[in-house]
């Protein structure tokens, strides 16, 4: 079981929810992203991007990948390094999935308890974070992305920057026919990842945001370039509720 620790300093919870994920090769570095961590009864997850995992048309084949968490207590420079591997055996140790309209770029990793420094200090979110009220998220509406754009964020604190976005085409439908929704905000690559999320001051209080998808790329990134992709700073997230599927 996993005990998350209390908060003594001034970072806002939804900090200590994200995390900073690096690919590796053996011991050659590839790629930094972004991801969360997400809790389903005495099992945690680490939550990102599958392409973060393994992306064949780039020939992406990390074989490890490690993450940040902070120490317990109040000084936030204190901090840890966790590696997993990705394979056991050649067999995938993370979960995706896909739907009618093809592989979902989302992946979660379950963290064996024993991999977890004691103490570690970190928030999650659950199955009550996840906006299923589709209704309830209109045109417009004002979003946070929390990740790691181009590897930016407080080295000294290790902790994430934060986007300010808005929800760019209907919530609730399949945008392309796919189970994403478009946001817009002007993201780098390393967000790959990150969560997209409202705050919800009526919701739990140790955690008072709503996890709403999570962030995968640029539209067209690849077909029009990155510098075109990046004026238009539209974006596509996977609905949350697919970790429902990934994690029971």
């Amino acid at each position: 079981m996993y005990a998350i620790q209390p908060r003594t300093h001034g970072a806002d919870p939804l900090l200590l929810a994200c995390t900073q994920v690096a690919t590796f090769s053996g011991v050659q570095f590839l790629t930094s992203a972004s991801g969360f961590f997400f809790q389903r009864g005495s099992r945690l997850f680490l939550v990102t991007s599958r392409h973060v995992l393994l992306d064949l048309p780039s020939d992406h084949r990390p074989v490890r990948i490690e993450f940040g968490l902070h120490a317990a207590g109040a000084d936030l420079t204190r901090h840890h390094r966790v590696s997993l591997p990705l394979y056991d055996n050649g067999k995938l140790m993370w979960r995706q999935a896909g739907d009618s309209g093809g592989d979902m770029d989302v992946a979660a990793l379950e963290i064996p308890a024993m991999a977890m420094p004691r103490g570690a200090q970190f928030t999650a979110f659950g199955v009550r974070h996840i906006q299923v009220q589709m209704h309830a998220v209109r045109l417009g509406q004002p979003l946070l992305l929390v990740g790691f754009p181009v590897g930016h964020h407080d080295t000294l604190h290790h902790l994430p920057v934060v986007r300010g976005a808005v929800v760019a085409s209907a919530f609730g439908v399949r945008f392309q026919g796919q189970g994403c929704f478009v946001t817009d905000a002007p993201m780098q690559s390393g967000s790959s990842g990150a969560p997209v999320v409202r705050h919800d001051p009526d919701g739990d209080t140790s955690l008072p945001w709503q996890l709403l998808g999570v962030h995968a790329t640029r539209i067209d990134m690849e077909s029009r370039g990155t510098l075109h992709d990046a004026s238009q700073s539209l974006n596509l997230a996977w609905y949350s509720d697919v970790l429902l599927t990934l994690t029971q």
